[in-house]
């Protein structure tokens, strides 16, 4: 009997559409192999619906997603909505879709595949082995604290943001981070700056409340500032690494620039588990860069982070290990034949963004 999944695609702005049109072929290479019997639904979110709708993300359109298996976005954004009003933006659809979809982490690999470590701006022999995860929270801290804003007093202008934490929300995250590096190396890097911040203190004692529910694991504490440094002195020496909200902004887009180009690297953002016996999760994936408005329709996008991202959602979602392991070893196939587009080309011919996709969907 077929196995059945409902995913949602969301090209959204700029090189989505192209890119999400690569990991739609591979999502065909695995129906076919392994008879899996795909349903897709295309919404729309950002830019392109706030031209469609007047709203970034409507809600009938969140409902959709919310009852889906999975979702599969490109990117949304772009100079032509600038100069609306803030609750208008196109990431507003991104932020609502989250938030109603009830995803509490960001899951972000990076892994240096070898015949690409020497187009890192880190030195090859530093980058060379990396395969880490970051896992971020999502729902909490800074963003999300009250008060925020800004005010005029006595003295001039002042302003004040609210990191805050509760022990749920810190607990459900360090507990998914240790489940994920137990199928993995078995390690797991705990950031924080507890010497300074009340809402470290928090984080680093619930830490070590769990971690003997994973004897198996081993785990050890970071500052993170000294996590900044020791990303770009030693990548390969972290496994899984998980931090709170904003800790997770920075650092996540200091890790992209391991692997050479930001084109290769995909995401996965997703809540709880189905059930006690049940490890899939309902998710929202995406390569982590943005809409590259300025590439759209050239056919020069890298649609790798798109298509890792659609092996992502095998795994998490639907529960298809070897689907996922075969358009992973599909993508790195494709690039060690020589077969790369334009920000990973160095001295050979570039291929188009379709034609990249072709290559990997004959290689599933």
């Amino acid at each position: 009997m077929a196995t059945k999944a409902n995913i949602v695609l969301m090209p959204g702005d700029g090189v989505g559409p192209e890119i999400v049109a690569q990991a739609v072929k591979a999502m065909n290479a695995v129906a076919a192999k392994y008879d899996v019997a795909f349903k897709t639904t295309e919404v729309a979110i950002g830019g392109a619906a706030i031209d469609a709708h007047g709203v970034p993300l409507r809600p009938e359109d969140l409902a959709i997603c919310k009852k889906a298996d999975a979702v599969l976005l490109g990117a949304v954004g772009g100079p032509a909505w600038d100069n609306i009003e803030v609750a208008l933006r196109p990431e507003r659809g991104l932020l609502a879709l989250r938030k109603g979809m009830g995803l509490f982490a960001n899951l972000r690999p990076v892994a240096v595949n070898d015949v690409l470590a020497h187009t890192s701006p880190i030195k090859t022999e530093i980058v060379s082995g990396t395969d880490l995860v970051v896992v971020r929270e999502l729902t909490g801290g800074i963003y999300f604290g009250k008060p925020s804003g800004q005010r005029t007093t006595s003295k001039g202008r002042a302003a004040v943001d609210t990191m805050r934490y509760r022990e749920d929300e810190i607990a459900r995250v360090v507990r998914l981070a240790f489940e994920l590096a137990r199928t993995r190396r078995k390690q797991l890097a705990s950031v924080d700056k507890m010497n300074v911040l009340a809402t470290s203190r928090l984080w680093r004692s619930i830490v070590e409340e769990i971690a003997p529910n994973y004897p198996d694991v081993t785990l050890e504490h970071v500052l993170v500032d000294a996590m900044a440094m020791r990303l770009v002195r030693q990548p390969s020496r972290f496994d899984v690494v998980v931090m709170e909200n904003m800790f997770g902004d920075i650092l996540t887009d200091e890790a992209s620039v391991l692997a050479g180009s930001i084109g290769l690297l995909p995401s996965a953002s997703v809540g709880a588990t189905r059930g006690a016996t049940d490890n899939r999760r309902r998710g929202l994936y995406e390569p982590i860069h943005g809409s590259a408005p300025s590439m759209a329709g050239q056919g020069k996008a890298n649609p790798v982070g798109t298509i890792l991202s659609f092996a992502m959602l095998l795994r998490s979602s639907l529960g298809l290990d070897d689907a996922a392991r075969d358009i992973e070893n599909a993508v790195e196939a494709t690039i060690e034949a020589g077969i790369r587009t334009y920000d990973i080309a160095g001295d050979l011919t570039p291929v188009s963004t379709d034609a990249f996709g072709d290559e990997v969907a004959k290689r599933i």
